[in-house]
């Protein structure tokens, strides 16, 4: 079956290195080294299309801002007629220590607005999510300006080599083990943080 991987992120050239857009750099990444077709506007949205481990993958990266990433995301997958459990949002998670990566399907949006717009478009909560630990700034009332904020170059050593080690064990996630998926991750980037 096909699958539609999705990056959350935001589309302002500006923003690209933003903790939020981290959805976006773990896409791009894993479409470069599994040598996806070129990215191309579609479903409001930047679409590229590959194959890993023998499933084929859509890579759709919204440009709609991040709180109305569901437009995107449900247009896609009505335009292939996906279920939901054939959808992965990957996204940056501020209950998650730097570096950290879990797989889970359905929950709430966690206060993620990307995940609340999904929610919203498909109906439901029950695709797949790719958590991607950015740490917390501490308390709430720093949240916003640290997700909108850049990645500092004391967080390159673990993001780097962490979106690397996504795009190497891609294939496990592509074939349904996100277990896995997550220790082969872990392991590959134990020696970083």
């Amino acid at each position: 079956m096909t699958q539609l991987w999705v990056g959350l992120g935001n589309p302002e050239p500006g923003m690209a290195a933003n903790r939020h857009n981290i959805g976006f750099m773990a896409l791009d990444v894993i479409a470069t080294r599994h040598g996806f077709s070129p990215w191309r506007r579609r479903f409001k949205g930047a679409l590229a299309e590959g194959t890993i481990a023998g499933e084929k993958i859509l890579a759709l990266k919204p440009l709609t801002y991040m709180n109305s990433s569901g437009k995107s995301v449900q247009e896609a997958a009505s335009f292939y007629k996906l279920p939901c459990e054939a959808i992965t949002a990957f996204h940056d998670d501020l209950d998650l220590a730097p570096g950290k990566v879990r797989v889970k399907k359905g929950g709430g949006a966690a206060g993620h607005n990307g995940l609340r717009s999904m929610d919203k478009m498909l109906g439901a909560q029950d695709y797949w999510r790719v958590r991607l630990g950015i740490g917390h700034p501490g308390s709430k009332e720093r949240v916003l300006g640290y997700v909108l904020g850049n990645f500092g170059a004391e967080e390159k050593p673990w993001l780097v080599p962490l979106l690397d080690a996504m795009a190497d064990a891609a294939g496990l996630l592509a074939q349904g083990k996100p277990e896995d998926f997550m220790t082969n991750v872990a392991l590959r980037t134990q020696d970083i943080r």
